[in-house]
């Protein structure tokens, strides 16, 4: 590639930053972009201004062809800066924002000579709608390239002409999907469904992207023929109702209102471009506007944070797992599909057999290549004799929720492993000062605090304790990295972070429900406020035995009663989803729940009952240090409970909402129902405000 301050014949004196621009033999220019002082390409709005320019150029004197790809091998290009859109959110700067950004790849669209994307790696949001404004696009057919418009995530929709153009490439069904689930699509799935030209290998990327600028493509009659049917105004009338009915099943409007605003301006807006641009980004703005937008922004950033307080160096290749029940063999499975050499431990060969035959579900779940299938599951090896510790650099505990239990394990099994090697405890909610005692090494043993299920829940707790080593917790951070985990370091404490803030909510649920409102009507409650399945479920997919287990722990310590449903433990057969039956019967993996009786009203304090000891606790375990800050509580919080996202986290959540006056609700509700809703230490506390 030319460097920024090479002149070239058709670019004479332009000098670029960002981009670098290098004229062909055969008359293609090559324009590739390098954001300067990144390390991955995004969209802020110098980079936009300086292609513009570049286009402006291009225009004047136009070359056979024009090639854009990234100069760049972590990926094509990433995106808008999202921190440029934060600011632009406060500064109520938005619409300047993405009339810029259509104004350029308009501009790019309407250049007077064939131009195509060539992608590598990731293509997102704003990389996909610069792609999409490009006459072709080829992309390489390396595992790693992934092409999508995941703009939903954050509370809005593309807005740079994204919405307007891929329903007219692919066909609207084909478009809305992408865009309303933020999904990606590998380089074969692009290609199949006409968003890319030709799929071929990375090096000669350039060189086929070149090609097909000279020589141009007919699409297939079949992908033409459905951009241009799926978007007639007859079709928009039938299509999105069908659409706004599969939303709807999923998001709340007043909850997530962008999937909705996405599908009625494509319903609404007929005519040219520009009336489909300007409606796009008028609709786009005002949703940038809304609180929604602002906290989904505000969790991508507690994401990246919590991401980037990991490193790379975690000295781990062999993890041994001991338990192997649901949490400790789902741990082992996903730590071998990760790419670990791991070992599986139980008291009895049934059990192992178990787990193994569950994580051969998940491999042929996730490792689409049949033939790469057997070397993924080779990694995992039952290993009833234990053998595996002593070459572990790792070794995750995972048995039954009992300190006495637990030690002595760690008396058995410490002995036996290396000098450097890590002992950990998948303990939900027992404090890390009673587990250690006896432990040789303390500066090694640490939690290692997974969510079930380990396949789905992003977050894993790293349980600190007062002798723990600083080396421990790096190790562990970056472990809980390579296999694709968010980690939180938190306190010791009983119930830790997330079980200790979802311990009050659940064990309310149970009560209301011991007092006689139906499941249902409690799970209603919960899903309407923005919680992904309600507390009664929650419970039964957890299972009453483990309920009841962090329940003795936690209650004590928490001053809160336990309901007899939970008090006594599980009834044998009757343990929630694992036994088929629990609070709900369970069919098909699914819970059976009663239909509500005709004219039934749930308690009109049903909702405040459920939520406020959630932050009631949240608060108290920020008074008490549990977390360094307010937002690690609320990125905890909101990714291992899957709290309503749209809320920002607890914290966020009172702080908008106004701590006064949800602290006179929880008065209010002690009045009515008892001390167990006496507000804890932090009301009063500045981070709240």
């Amino acid at each position: 590639m030319a460097s920024p301050d090479t002149a070239l014949p058709t670019l004479d004196g332009l000098r670029l930053t960002h981009w670098r621009a290098q004229a062909r033999p055969d008359g293609v220019m090559v324009v590739a972009l390098d954001r300067a002082g990144e390390s991955v390409n995004a969209l802020s709005q110098d980079v936009l201004i300086e292609l513009d320019s570049v286009l402006e150029r291009l225009a004047i004197d136009p070359p056979k062809g024009v090639v854009f790809c990234s100069a760049k091998d972590s990926g094509f290009i990433a995106g808008a800066d999202i921190k440029e859109f934060q600011g632009f959110d406060a500064t109520g700067n938005v619409g300047g924002a993405l009339q810029r950004g259509q104004q350029v790849f308009q501009r790019l669209a309407e250049l007077p000579c064939p131009t195509v994307a060539a992608i590598h790696g990731f293509c997102m949001g704003g990389g996909t709608e610069l792609a999409l404004a490009c006459d072709y696009r080829v992309a390489s057919k390396d595992g790693s390239t992934r092409i999508g418009l995941p703009e939903v995530k954050l509370g809005i929709y593309p807005g740079w002409g994204g919405s307007v153009r891929l329903p007219r490439l692919v066909g609207a069904p084909a478009a809305l999907d992408m865009m309303l689930t933020g999904r990606t699509l590998s380089a074969n799935a692009a290609r199949a469904n006409g968003l890319v030209d030709k799929v071929v290998d990375k090096a000669v990327l350039v060189d086929s992207a070149a090609a097909l600028a000279l020589k141009g493509r007919q699409r297939p009659f079949k992908q033409r023929f459905m951009g241009w049917a799926t978007n007639t105004w007859l079709a928009r009338q039938v299509i999105a109702p069908m659409t706004l009915k599969q939303v709807s099943r999923k998001a709340r409007k007043e909850h997530y209102p962008a999937p909705y605003a996405l599908i009625n301006t494509w319903k609404n807006t007929g005519g040219g471009t520009a009336r489909k641009l300007a409606a796009e980004r008028k609709s786009v703005a005002r949703l940038a506007s809304t609180p929604t937008a602002r906290n989904l922004i505000r969790v991508f950033f507690l994401q990246e944070r919590l991401k980037d307080t990991a490193g790379r160096d975690h000295g781990i290749s062999r993890v041994h797992v001991i338990g192997a029940g649901v949490m400790g063999g789902d741990i082992a499975a996903w730590s071998a599909y990760k790419g670990f050499e791991v070992t599986l431990n139980d008291r009895e060969q049934r059990f192992i057999d178990t787990a193994m035959n569950r994580a051969g579900e998940l491999f042929a779940k996730k490792v689409k290549d049949e033939g790469k299938r057997p070397a993924v599951a080779a990694r995992l090896k039952s290993d009833l004799a234990g053998e595996g510790a002593a070459s572990a650099d790792l070794v995750i505990e995972a048995i039954i929720e009992r300190a006495d239990a637990k030690r002595d394990l760690y008396a058995s099994v410490e002995p036996r492993m290396k000098p450097d090697a890590l002992l950990t405890s998948n303990t939900s909610s027992i404090p890390l000062t009673e587990l250690r005692e006896g432990v040789q090494r303390p500066g090694q043993f640490a939690g290692l605090h997974y969510f079930n299920p380990v396949a789905l829940m992003p977050l894993v707790e790293i349980v600190r304790h007062d002798a723990m080593s600083a080396d421990t917790e790096a190790r562990l951070a970056a472990f809980c990295k390579a296999i694709g985990k968010l980690p939180v370091p938190v306190a010791g404490t009983p119930g830790f972070l997330v079980n200790r803030v979802l311990f009050p909510y659940m064990l309310e649920a149970v009560t209301a429900h011991s007092e006689g409102v139906p499941g249902k009507a409690i799970d209603q409650a919960a899903v309407k406020f923005g919680m992904p399945m309600g507390p009664i479920e929650l419970v039964d997919t957890v299972g009453l035995d483990v309920a009841a287990g962090v329940g003795a722990e936690l209650s004590p310590f928490l001053g809160l009663p336990v309901p007899a449903a939970l008090a006594g433990g599980a009834e044998p057969g009757k343990r929630g989803k694992k036994d088929g039956q629990g609070l709900y019967k369970w069919e098909d993996g699914k819970a059976v729940k009663p239909e509500l009786p005709e004219n039934y009203k749930a308690p009109d304090d049903l909702q405040d009952r459920l939520v406020l000891p959630l932050l009631n606790e949240a608060v108290a375990c920020l008074h008490d240090g549990v977390v360094a800050d307010a937002d690690l509580l609320d990125a905890g919080v909101i990714f291992g409970t899957g709290f309503a996202p749209f809320r920002g986290g607890p914290i966020q959540y009172i702080r908008e909402t106004g701590a006064d006056a949800l602290l006179e609700r929880l008065k209010q509700l002690q009045a009515r129902h008892g001390d167990r809703f006496a507000p804890r230490p932090g009301w009063d506390s500045p981070k709240l405000r």
